[in-house]
């Protein structure tokens, strides 16, 4: 199974997430600890509802770790924010958690 690092702070989304993907995620902090986190990791995955996370998109995407954000659809903007700031995939957060078993496969 893949490494997994998340910025989640919502402990519920949190134990969906570690429900499908158990002890290989570990959650960052902060966004600015998710960067620092981030190397050697397979997949990142970011609330983009949080404050800072858009912030530190970009130095997450420079090493070269697939990036998957999720947000509420009708934040079009931040949504778009974050596929400028180089999150590889951006979804709606009931899109997310729909399709997070196969995209953790």
């Amino acid at each position: 199974m893949m490494a997994v690092v998340g910025y989640v702070p919502d402990l519920m989304d949190r134990s969906r997430i570690t429900g499908v993907a158990g002890a290989n995620v570990r959650f960052a902090s902060t966004p600015a600890d998710l960067v620092d986190l981030a190397s050697g990791a397979d997949l990142v995955v970011v609330d983009l509802s949080r404050p800072g996370v858009v912030d530190v998109l970009a130095d997450v995407s420079a090493q070269g770790v697939r990036t998957i954000g999720f947000g509420a659809h009708v934040d079009t903007a931040t949504l778009d924010a974050a596929r400028a700031a180089g999150c590889d995939q951006v979804m709606p957060r009931s899109a997310f958690f729909g399709r997070l078993r196969e995209m953790l496969a």
